[in-house]
């Protein structure tokens, strides 16, 4: 082989490279517009959340709580402010580090995908945790406020009944969880997800 022909096979090399990583970069770029929606959701639903939260503490002016009743409810919106200030921490500094990565590598990328992917698992851990809150609320109320004898309760409503109740509620909790984070995140993830894999195949 004479040196123009290895100049050749070099140049050819150097513009296969080149394309490559011109397609590689041209990926991480498409990854741009499902990132930036959910940055605009994770936006959104943070002030939502802060809303919802400023609302809940009204509820007792709202529906006249008695004074026994009021302490009761602050004592439980206490604790769901505590779980949901954990939750804001950690999705906030997300958000914010992820204006701090370039996203123009797969690395950074993939740190999101990821990222994303915990706060979705967390975000579902609260939605328990509150609904778990909002049910040992409903059983204060009814046997300590209310004064509904245990005994008396239990008789009027069959216990399979009860259980069957809870099991149900949780299940439906859990189904509109799932649906909500996959309507609201989940379709851009996979979009994510789907640019990593093309990378990884190359």
């Amino acid at each position: 082989m004479n040196f123009d022909e290895l100049k050749k096979q070099w140049n050819k090399e150097d513009n296969e490279s080149s394309a490559q990583i011109s397609e590689n970069m041209l990926k991480i770029k498409e990854a741009h517009t499902p990132v930036d929606l959910i940055r605009k959701k994770m936006k959104h639903e943070f002030y939502i959340q802060i809303i919802s939260l400023i609302v809940m503490a009204f509820l007792p002016k709202l529906f006249n709580f008695s004074t026994e009743l009021k302490l009761v409810f602050f004592i439980f919106y206490a604790i769901t402010c505590g779980f949901t200030a954990y939750y804001f921490f950690k999705f906030y500094t997300s958000y914010k580090h992820s204006y701090d990565l370039s996203l123009d590598s797969r690395k950074n990328l993939l740190w999101f995908y990821y990222e994303m992917k915990m706060n979705l698992e967390l975000y579902k851990a609260l939605t328990y945790i509150i609904g778990f809150i909002a049910l040992a609320f409903g059983c204060i109320y009814l046997l300590v406020i209310k004064n509904v004898a245990l005994t008396k309760f239990i008789s009027e409503l069959p216990v399979l009944y009860l259980i069957l109740n809870c099991f149900v509620s949780i299940l439906l909790l859990g189904f509109i969880t799932e649906l909500w984070s996959r309507y609201y995140y989940g379709k851009y993830l996979n979009q994510i997800k789907k640019i990593l894999d093309s990378l990884d195949m190359e």
